[in-house]
């Protein structure tokens, strides 16, 4: 199942990236593209990123290694969670 929703976010992304203009048009421009991505009409460029990471995060679940790349990112932040305390021994 991880598969299809991996194929269908990456035909979106693909779509996102191949017609941009078309999107633009009918869903506006993006505030914080234009304020932030100068260059290249802000809102052109923050579409195409956004349908680029669509595509990755697709990728990623058609191979299954969502998880592992989100464990690769930001493990470290969490890496205490996983942990279970150990009591000391004699109690």
């Amino acid at each position: 199942m991880a598969f299809f929703w991996g194929l269908v976010i990456v035909v979106l992304g693909t779509l996102l990236v191949l017609y941009t203009e078309s999107i633009l048009s009918f869903a506006g421009s993006m505030g914080w593209a234009e304020s932030w991505l100068r260059f290249y009409g802000g809102s052109r460029l923050g579409y195409k990123l956004v349908g680029i990471i669509a595509i990755i995060i697709g990728l990623l679940m058609m191979t299954g290694l969502v998880g592992n790349v989100v464990l690769w990112l930001f493990g470290g932040l969490f890496g205490s969670f996983g942990t279970v305390p150990v009591s000391p021994a004699g109690s």
